[in-house]
Parts: C-alpha cells; sequence; structure tokens
C-alpha cells in the first residue's frame, strides 16, 4: 500500500510525525507537507509565484505553499506513482461544522479526493497535542479497518475525523456522524501598529449552533471519535427546480 501524508501545521508539527510513526509499517508512506503553519487556507493553490519542494533530514519532503499545494504536486509530478490512500493531519486542533470549509488540513485531503485518490483528514479536538500518539494510533487504526474492509481501489471517497484528547484507553468507538453548525465568528480584533496604521485579525471561531445527536461537535463531546463522510458538489439541488421557475418568471 501506498500513503501519502501531507497537512497545513507544516512538516515539524508533532501531528504529522506521530501520523508517520504511527502508519510508516503499513506499507510505502511517504510526507510531502506545508514548510510553514497554513491553517485556514482549505482549497487555495499558488498560482502567481514558484513552488520549490525541499527534503528535510527525517525524508519529509516539504514545501513552500499550500497544503492543497503539496498534494497537487506529488499526484502530478512528484511521486512517480499514484497513491492508495492520502492522508492529512493531525491537525492542532478541531475541524468540524463550518470549520471544514476553512481547514488546509481538509483541503489537503480533499485534493487527494479530487484527483480519485481515497483521502482522510485526520484532527485532534483539543489544540496543545495532548496524547497525541493515542491519536495517532486511533488513525492507524482506522486505516487498517478500512484496508481490511477492502475500502481502497473503487471510487474515491472522503473522511473528516475528529479525534478527543484523551489516553487510548479513555476514547470512545467511533460514530459516523453529520457536520454540525457553529454561530459566527467572533468580532474582528483590531490594533494599532507602531506606525499608526490600523491592523485587523480575524477573531476566534465561534461557539457551537447545532451540536444536537449525530453531530461531529455532539460525538466528540461525549468522547467518541467522530467519522463524518464528505461531499465536494455545493449544489443546492432541492432548490434548481424552484430556482429555475423563478428566472423563467423573471425573465417573462
Amino acid at each position: 500500500m501506498n500513503i501519502l501524508i501531507s497537512n497545513d501545521d507544516g512538516f515539524q508539527a508533532p501531528g504529522i510525525v506521530a501520523l508517520f510513526e504511527a502508519l510508516k509499517d503499513l506499507g510505502r508512506v511517504e510526507v510531502v507537507a506545508p514548510e510553514h503553519n497554513n491553517s485556514a487556507k482549505s482549497n487555495a493553490l499558488t498560482l502567481h509565484s514558484p513552488l520549490y519542494v525541499h527534503q528535510a533530514s527525517n525524508g519529509f519532503r516539504y514545501v513552500n505553499g499550500t497544503p492543497a499545494d503539496c498534494v497537487h504536486i506529488a499526484l502530478t509530478g512528484l511521486l512517480d506513482y499514484k497513491p492508495d490512500l492520502v492522508v492529512s493531519g493531525i491537525n492542532n486542533g478541531a475541524n468540524m461544522g463550518d470549520d471544514t470549509i476553512y481547514s488546509g488540513t481538509v483541503g489537503a485531503a480533499m485534493e487527494g479526493y479530487l484527483f480519485g485518490v481515497p483521502a482522510i483528514a485526520f484532527s485532534q479536538v483539543e489544540k496543545g497535542w495532548a496524547h497525541i500518539d493515542a491519536a495517532a494510533a486511533k488513525a492507524r487504526e482506522l486505516v487498517q479497518q478500512l484496508v481490511a474492509q477492502g475500502q481502497l481501489g473503487g471510487h474515491p471517497w472522503l473522511l473528516n475525523v475528529n479525534i478527543p484528547n484523551q489516553t487510548l484507553e479513555k476514547i470512545k468507538p467511533s460514530r459516523v456522524t453529520r457536520l454540525g453548525r457553529r454561530h459566527s465568528a467572533e468580532r474582528v480584533i483590531t490594533q494599532t501598529s507602531p506606525r499608526g496604521d490600523t491592523m485587523y485579525w480575524i477573531g476566534s471561531a465561534g461557539a457551537a449552533k447545532d451540536d444536537s445527536d449525530g453531530t461531529d461537535f455532539h460525538a466528540t463531546f461525549e468522547g467518541h471519535l467522530s467519522v463524518t463522510p464528505l461531499q465536494v458538489d455545493l449544489t443546492e439541488h432541492a432548490s434548481l427546480t424552484a430556482w429555475g421557475q423563478r428566472l423563467v418568471k423573471a425573465a417573462a
């Protein structure tokens, strides 16, 4: 089995190191990750400046670009083979609900999915890397389960996985969930620069708005590992007919 690992926290982050160590004996495992932290870069690609690939002393390759850049480069020329699985993470903090739209961790996995490769985005619920080895062990366990079930090699799929920061024995069994929702983000933070200019910092994510039973928020709050299947199609299919009728009336 060939596995490509990436992330958005950078190639030196404890999460990607732990993930590599957990998966490295499952087959041919390679890391292509951003040089620096690229959180909240979503699916962004770098189109107007060159990208460079370097190799660290531990064998990890790193790119001066986004998480999606890393996977895109790997799949379109850097690697001389097509991986069986793309794995992203383990992220330093949750990627649940609306966070998945912005997440570079999910963006890296989604880039693999768009190229027809099954992909998983792994995140820890809380920041700080507490119990990262336990999270990596759960990631390995899920990958092995999917391999044993023959889930690789068919139609691609995309999973978003959030793991509680607990010891291995305290993490409860996986639950398949839907994405919850958050309230709007906190207000923008303003500061004055040394030159007298106003600086703006994006505010913190809002509190959970929909954390009811069945959501990723609810599952992880109760100590379960949350697994959410994602799709890329943003079309609001249920309203296609209604919008067609509205536009016909407007043109009449």
